[in-house]
């Protein structure tokens, strides 16, 4: 395949490609043959906003019924040990996207870290090196971020130009930054089917289903000859309004009793850390949205509404890559964007470096791999920032220097050495929300120093390793520092950080941390 794409890529017609293939394929051996059929397979990257690690069955939560997903994981490997680099959708985005850590390439909401993302730096995507090396590209839904000339500020300019910028990356798009209904683009021009999908006033069955739509869309084109890599970003379960559910199937879930989680807290915190409980966005959402059992159960229903909607588009995919001959030769990666804590620890959002926030939902299924080597559970330290790395090793390329990320084929083929792999993932969190509300303004640096003079910061970042979490919040005065002890306390209630005990593994940690954040900012 990958001498195929070579020869049209010379600018050879299509039939003078096919002639010269013959010929080879002639002169090779039946290994040879079958080493380069398999060469390069197709990869769908499927990712959803807001989706907390454990809203789906195969992850112990079987009252959200999502078949199709558990069904994934039971033939593929799922991991119970992925975390987010960073729990907010834009920089997480950029990081799954680039392999690069938010310290790295400076991409999020709100300053010193508010810069668009560059074109040459777009260039360094899996995307976009996985298109130059002869892969079909596409991709649906929440893009989630602006790529521009050069890294401009802020990061969420009001006019924004994909096709621009990405349309020779992405032979196949139809995406907007955050919904589906404003600002949407699709290329190419010409597919009026695509077209059709998000014609406006047309009935329709609602976001989710419109971008699953788009996704067999984009599978139905596809040639034969050639690999493909189609990135889709539901935009669900993120926002929870009449017109972003899907109401046929709240019906299952209408009156429905959600488990609760053991760390649910009614109304406020006491022991979250005071510029936390004073400053973060988290905790006056959580009052406003599920602070109570019935405010609780009403939003957790209409969050699993929209998980069963994207479990359906998953089945849905599988019976059409099935029906085209393609399951056989296709990755298919599930997980999200970020997690959400939906009133854990008191706190409604995300970011905040909580397991409910930065654990991932990870699933990996190989097409390509016999059934009895896949099926497993994985609880290899798994960063979201290895993503883009790993997706160019299954397709068989090597990562660009620019990429911080780890590739993890090793452990989906069981053939790393265990020992040698990470100890500990890095993680943070640069939101504030007072930032966020003065984006806009021409002195954000200033009114960032400020913000931390008067103590109000509440960034932070640290390790997960085998066994304990650590987070530091390095721009308080004095710092804040939060050590758990996740084997013995995985719901993070019992902060270890002043217990003389554990004075010897703060230090260590606190060292292994700067470590790793002053790694991330090369």
């Amino acid at each position: 395949m990958k001498i195929y794409t070579t020869l049209i890529r010379r600018k050879i017609t299509v039939n003078q490609a096919k002639r010269a293939l013959v010929l080879l394929l002639a002169f090779m051996s039946p290994l040879q043959y079958f080493t380069l059929a398999q060469e390069q397979p197709n990869i769908i990257f499927l990712m959803t906003d807001d989706q907390r690690w454990d809203n789906m069955g195969c992850y112990g939560k079987p009252e959200f019924n999502t078949p199709n997903i558990d069904k994934l994981a039971e033939e593929g490997v799922i991991f119970d040990r992925a975390y987010y680099a960073v729990a907010i959708c834009m920089p997480s985005r950029v990081t799954m996207m680039t392999g690069r850590f938010n310290s790295n390439h400076k991409v999020g909401f709100v300053a010193p870290q508010d810069y668009t993302l560059s074109q040459s730096d777009f260039q360094k995507s899996y995307p976009a090196i996985l298109k130059n090396a002869g892969y079909r590209t596409g991709f649906i839904g929440k893009f989630g971020f602006t790529v521009t000339e050069k890294p401009t500020r802020p990061s969420m300019p009001k006019d924004r130009d994909y096709k621009k910028y990405m349309g020779n990356v992405f032979d196949f798009f139809a995406g907007s930054d955050s919904y589906d209904r404003k600002d949407f683009v699709i290329w190419p021009e010409n597919d009026q089917e695509l077209h059709d999908i998000y014609k406006l006033g047309r009935e329709n069955s609602g976001r989710t289903k419109r971008t699953g739509e788009a996704m067999l869309r984009f599978i139905d084109t596809q040639p034969k000859e050639q690999p493909f890599c189609l990135s889709v970003s539901f935009y669900a379960v993120k926002h929870d309004n009449n017109k972003d559910v899907y109401m046929p199937d709240f019906k299952q879930f209408k009156e429905k009793e959600m488990s609760v989680p053991e760390n649910w807290v009614a109304g406020e915190n006491e022991n979250l850390p005071e510029v936390v409980q004073e400053n973060a966005r988290g905790v006056y959402l959580h009052k406003q949205r599920s602070s109570t059992p019935e405010l609780y159960q009403k939003l957790v229903r209409r969050f699993a509404t929209q998980g069963y909607s994207v479990d359906e588009q998953v089945g849905l995919l599988m019976a059409k890559l099935k029906d085209n001959g393609m399951l056989e030769n296709t990755i298919i990666i599930y997980t999200s964007d970020n997690g959400r804590f939906q009133g854990s620890h008191g706190l409604f959002d995300k970011c905040l470096l909580y397991e409910e926030s930065v654990k991932a939902p990870l699933i990996v299924y190989d097409g390509r791999v016999d059934n009895s080597k896949q099926g497993f559970r994985e609880d290899a330290l798994i960063s979201s920032v290895d993503m883009a790395p790993t997706i160019l090793s299954l397709a068989g390329f090597k990562a660009p220097e620019s990429m911080q990320g780890q590739d993890f084929s090793g452990i989906l083929n069981k053939t790393q050495d265990k020992s040698q792999w990470r100890d500990a993932v890095f993680m943070e969190d640069l939101f504030l929300v007072d930032m966020f509300k003065e984006r806009y303004e021409d002195n954000v640096d200033d009114i960032n120093a400020k913000l931390i003079q008067s103590n109000k910061s509440y960034r932070s970042h640290g390790i997960r390793t085998d066994r304990f979490k650590y987070i530091v919040y390095y721009e308080h005065s004095p710092k804040i520092e939060e050590l758990y002890d996740l084997e013995k306390d995985p719901l993070e209630q019992n902060n270890l950080a002043n217990n003389p005990e554990f004075s010897k593994i703060l230090v260590q940690l606190r060292q292994q941390t700067e470590n790793m954040y002053q790694a991330a900012l090369n």
